[in-house]
């Protein structure tokens, strides 16, 4: 006589077929190498930003030194032409170029323009435009490539 706990009944399938495990590795290796791109595009983006903040330290330290001076000592820098501005050995990866010219009579357009290389081996550069008149600072604005 057969009763119901003499049948055997098949084993459950307890692993994974191969087709599974490759599937799931290409997920996961897909997964990984998301991860890795995003943390490298956040790294370059910090470096940017940090570098970014010490380049415009740079400008306003040297815009700083420029609004202390006479109308008659700002037209002598003038008259020296673009000029590279002292950077501080601190601050020495940076390059920062000055440009000043007369936009009317009574106000000059003062443009330092700072330079570096970035995590990424690309120069990236800052600009800070400046426009002066006799009477003192008008307005200001910074780009960033």
């Amino acid at each position: 006589m057969i009763t119901s706990s003499s049948i055997r009944r098949p084993a459950a399938r307890t692993g994974f077929t191969l087709l599974e495990v490759m599937v799931s590795a290409a997920i996961l290796a897909l997964g990984i190498a998301g991860v890795v791109t995003v943390s490298q595009q956040g790294l370059l983006a910090l470096d940017t930003s940090r570098h970014l903040s010490a380049a415009s330290s740079v400008m306003q330290s040297e815009m700083e030194r420029l609004r202390l001076m006479s109308w008659a000592q700002l037209q002598i820098v003038q008259d020296a032409g673009n000029q590279e501005v002292p950077v501080d050995e601190n601050q020495g990866r940076y390059t920062c170029l000055r440009e000043i010219k007369n936009v009317k009579p009574g106000m000059k357009e003062i443009t330092l323009v700072s330079t570096w290389k970035g995590m990424d081996g690309q120069t990236h550069t800052a600009r800070l435009v400046t426009r002066y008149g006799k009477t003192g600072l008008n307005d200001y604005f910074y780009t960033a490539h």
